[in-house]
């Protein structure tokens, strides 16, 4: 959602599902906004298998921008939009217990999810409320740990008993050819995805994405989809159109 008219798109989506009945939990990272602040502090970037390398310097950052800066921006979107959002991260109330990465040796505060525990969402949802979670997490000692947003999103959609898991990115979907925008897979297995993998046709940041879709379908999540953000009104064409606007991976 880096340009503001498809931003405002998909907070529109987001309010009308929630106007029309559908309970919403919105997950969040913050890329594109974490780069330009270590850019700001000539700090590189640096990625592992998709995944961000997060010392200590960059962890002050990630904290920051997501529950500080994008968080409330999209709270106060969707509020303007009509809906009530209310921000929170994995850290309040012990929403997400993380635990450090078994890479951690290369990827630093990268943590995995060890607990989801989501009592606190449960009166918002049932209030009509949209949380808004930031993708960060703590450990049993307070220390904070950068987690993949598709990984967080996932772990949620289990814990909560979700009908359906989204994530939406830059990417139209999953492709046969990765070199081919017009080979989107439309649908496919957990046996199908583990395949492609395994031949390589998924690879980078895709990776981590599939793979939080087979864990939450094996934990009881019923279809999930990973969709083209950049399409407008994608949202909506997933959800209430048979087409979709990207990869729906069941069980």
């Amino acid at each position: 959602m880096k340009s503001e008219a498809l931003q405002a798109s998909v907070i529109a989506d987001i309010v009308l599902l929630s106007c029309v009945g559908l309970h919403i939990v919105f997950v969040h990272g913050g890329g594109p906004e974490i780069n330009q602040w270590l850019g700001r502090l000539n700090i590189q970037p640096n990625f592992l298998n998709g995944l961000r390398v997060t010392d200590a310097s960059t962890m002050e950052i990630v904290s920051m921008v997501l529950v500080g800066k994008v968080n409330k921006n999209l709270v106060a979107l969707i509020n303007k939009a009509g809906a009530t959002a209310v921000g929170l991260s994995g850290i309040d109330g012990r929403l997400l217990t993380a635990r450090p990465s078994p890479n951690s040796a290369q990827l630093g505060f990268v943590g995995d999810i060890a607990s989801v525990d989501p009592a606190i969402l449960r009166p918002l949802i049932d209030n009509n409320h949209i949380p808004v979670i930031a993708s960060v997490a703590a450990d049993l000692s307070g220390q904070p740990y950068n987690i993949n947003a598709d990984t967080a999103a996932g772990e949620l959609a289990a814990a909560l008993g979700a009908e359906k898991l989204i994530l939406l990115t830059d990417v139209a979907g999953i492709l046969e050819n990765r070199d081919d925008p017009k080979s989107l897979v439309r649908e496919i297995d957990i046996k199908g995805v583990k395949k492609m993998i395994d031949d390589g046709k998924i690879a980078g940041g895709m990776i981590p994405k599939v793979n939080c879709c087979v864990r939450s379908l094996a934990q009881g999540v019923r279809t999930t989809s990973i969709i083209d953000g950049r399409l407008k009104h994608s949202l909506l064409l997933e959800i209430l159109t048979d087409e979709g606007a990207g990869t729906m991976i069941a069980g």
